[in-house]
């Protein structure tokens, strides 16, 4: 062999060594590249949550099974008793959400005269939600059997959503239709409505706020309009049970970036006793100073004249969407909807004129506080 040649087989050799090299590190460099994706990927997948329902962003009934030991739940032997229990929701026809579930008594009243009484359900596990992350949260049941305390649980998801129609610092609630199954037999079924409350932490969140813990409030500490719109809103719906000392169905919430300082937004939830609702078994007490619950009473701030004027304006500003609600609402059949209105109308028809409006203001002052 020539020495050309043998130059000509050394150089191609050099290069068949150069792409066999170039190949194992291209080689290297993408299987390292690919566990580094793999690792993002799954990263990503980790700190994603999914979302199970969305709860609140619906208003369409929503489908749920509880299974637990009616027996022992109906008896009511402490109100400390808890139940350990199972919840299927049905978002759909074919989809189902399935979580343990610990159940706890709440309500004062309702738990007392109730032959099923509110409850507060504890997730073992949490269900996520479009809101986020629910640990716990608030059913409003039915009370007696028979379809009149059906229709009373609609009324009061119909406060909610009224109240809703004033002002976005509201709970928002969900309409269920529920079934109380007894695993082992010993009680039948029970087929009833309920209503989820947003929890306030929620509420909150969508809000910029914190939660206001202490009971050591007063209507004081609330901003003066919000304080006033909640007032008037619970005088037209006719309820008297509820109050700023020691927090009785009011959650307080303070936003992050209010100018305000200290002075928080006043939250009214648990509407069972209202006039709207009109349940037989909600009488007053007698040192309220109304005979029935479809008196209204004011239990609000006094101010004067002119601010209540400038408080009541923003009602009937907001009257048709308020009316709107309740003839919107596809559960409540047409009888009860006219007996609501019929009852709304009796507050509004007193703002058309100039002197059935100083007469309202003057009820505010006979019973507001100082």
């Amino acid at each position: 062999m020539t020495d050309y040649l043998k130059n000509l087989v050394k150089r191609q050799f050099v290069n068949f060594l150069s792409l066999i090299l170039l190949l194992i590190c291209s080689l290297s460099v993408l299987q390292v590249s690919a566990q580094n994706d793999t690792t993002e990927t799954k990263e990503q997948k980790g700190t994603s949550q999914k979302q199970d329902i969305s709860l609140f962003g619906s208003d369409e009934i929503l489908n749920v099974s509880i299974y637990m030991d009616l027996s022992a739940f109906l008896k009511k032997t402490s109100k400390t008793d808890s139940f350990i229990a199972k919840m299927v929701i049905n978002p759909g026809r074919t989809d189902s959400i399935n979580r343990k579930i610990r159940i706890k008594y709440r309500g004062i009243l309702r738990y007392d005269i109730c032959s099923f009484p509110p409850i507060q359900i504890n997730f073992k596990k949490p269900l996520y939600s479009d809101s986020g992350e629910i640990k716990k949260i608030k059913l409003v049941t039915h009370c007696e059997p028979g379809s009149l305390t059906d229709e009373y649980v609609i009324r009061e998801y119909l406060v909610y959503k009224l109240f809703n129609a004033l002002t976005d610092t509201s709970l928002r609630v969900r309409l269920l239709k529920i079934n109380y199954i007894d695993p082992k037999g010993n009680k039948k079924t029970i087929i009833k409505y309920g209503v989820f409350i947003e929890p306030v932490d929620f509420l909150a969140r969508r809000t910029n706020s914190t939660i206001v813990k202490a009971t050591n409030l007063n209507q004081n500490h609330i901003i003066p309009r919000v304080n006033d719109r909640m007032a008037i809103f619970n005088y037209l719906v006719s309820n008297w049970d509820w109050s700023l000392p020691g927090k009785h169905n009011v959650e307080v919430i303070k936003p992050i970036s209010y100018s305000a300082g200290s002075l928080g937004i006043a939250v009214p939830y648990d509407f069972d006793l209202t006039g709207i609702v009109n349940a037989e078994y909600a009488v007053p007490p007698p040192d309220i100073g109304i005979e029935t619950i479809r008196n209204r009473i004011y239990s609000g701030l006094c101010r004067t004249k002119e601010v209540y004027i400038d408080d009541l304006i923003e009602f009937i500003n907001k009257k048709e969407k308020l009316y709107s609600a309740i003839n919107e609402c596809p559960y409540l059949n047409q009888r009860s909807k006219k007996d609501i209105t019929n009852f709304m109308d009796e507050f509004y028809n007193k703002l058309e004129k100039t002197k059935s409006m100083d007469n309202l203001i003057e009820d505010f002052l006979r019973t507001c506080k100082y």
